[in-house]
């Protein structure tokens, strides 16, 4: 349902408050916050509805109301006054000479993280997945190891457990195969070539190509890492550690870090900032957490991405700027080092 402009300007007021001060807002404070010459009747009549509509609700037995996650995705999408990066941000500090990558990428997590007071984390460039030789070496009965030579000479190893018994020759000929029609692409497009090319080939060493394709992609992924600042400032946001449940998901998150590479990962894909809420994402872990991220470049092509981890209650208009600007810095510093 679309909001009307007075339910649009009440909702805008009540988010802006609540990230403020982190409690719940009243009709009585709404009337004078909002700007709307209307009744606090009126107010009542409209935050019943916003909450019907699922964009605002009631904690406890607080006469305030307070956003849900819906209601914070129609406010950074819709409702959000973004606001310049001179506002309450020391332009000097968002600086990243060009260095050594690595430690370009790192001071990128720190600046986050210092700028913004939450964490910040950067996903290390991937690697391009694109082979220049591979060679196939029989261990023992199904047992094959899959070696793989990148274009800067780097040595990648597989091992295969594959469900026939390849004879030496076969496996000669399978190399020879992938290396004449495919050497310098990505697995992703042999895989994508290989499919239709399958029918022309030997049942046998068709499967032996399948698997050592999607062995070689995982493979190429492997070594992708990420940087991560700041963690130890969650720790003061009350939002996400006022209990243990909070505090193991948020630690878990860290550890694991799977779960945050496949968000990073789809936000590289979607391009630009992107705002992922909990309680609406099922990509971010908590419902009090949410993430901001941009993709970043080198050369200008998108090799990573980087963000901030907060509370779902951070303020966006001054985070979203610093996280794209962000982008841009290392994207620059890192097409210049």
């Amino acid at each position: 349902m679309q909001l009307d402009t007075r339910a649009q300007t009440l909702l805008k007021a009540l988010v802006e408050r609540y990230i403020a001060d982190g409690q719940p807002v009243g009709s009585r404070a709404l009337s004078k916050i909002s700007g709307l010459d209307v009744s606090p009747a009126t107010i009542r009549n409209i935050m019943a509805d916003l909450e019907e509509m699922g964009y605002v609700a009631s904690p406890h037995t607080s006469a305030g109301r307070v956003p849900t996650p819906r209601g914070y995705r129609l406010f950074v999408d819709t409702l959000l006054t973004v606001q310049h990066l001179g506002e309450g941000v020391d332009a000097e500090r968002m600086r990243l000479p060009a260095c050594q990558p690595q430690k370009v990428i790192a001071n990128a997590a720190q600046m986050l993280s210092s700028l913004t007071q939450f964490a910040g984390v950067v996903q290390s460039p991937r690697r391009e997945s694109v082979f220049q030789q591979i060679e196939f070496l029989r261990l023992s009965e199904k047992r094959i190891l899959l070696v793989i030579v990148d274009p800067r000479g780097d040595v990648q190893n597989r091992l295969l457990l594959t469900e026939a018994d390849y004879t030496p020759s076969q496996l000669v000929q399978s190399a020879n195969y992938l290396n004449q029609n495919f050497a310098g692409l990505s697995f992703d497009d042999v895989r994508t070539r290989l499919t239709g090319e399958l029918r022309q080939l030997r049942e046998d060493i068709g499967g032996l190509m399948q698997v050592a394709v999607e062995a070689g992609s995982e493979a190429m992924a492997e070594g992708e890492d990420m940087v991560i600042a700041g963690e130890r400032n969650l720790l003061s946001v009350a939002d996400l550690s006022s209990n243990m449940t909070s505090l193991r998901q948020m630690f878990e998150m860290f550890e694991q870090k799977t779960g945050l590479m496949q968000l990073l990962d789809v936000s590289s894909r979607a391009g630009g900032v992107q705002i992922f809420i909990g309680g609406e994402s099922k990509l971010v872990p908590m419902d009090e957490m949410s993430i901001v991220t941009a993709p970043y470049e080198v050369n200008g092509k998108i090799v990573g991405t980087l963000g901030v981890i907060g509370p779902t209650r951070m303020a966006y208009e001054r985070v979203i700027p610093i996280v794209d600007i962000t982008a841009k810095l290392l994207s620059n510093a890192l097409s210049h080092s």
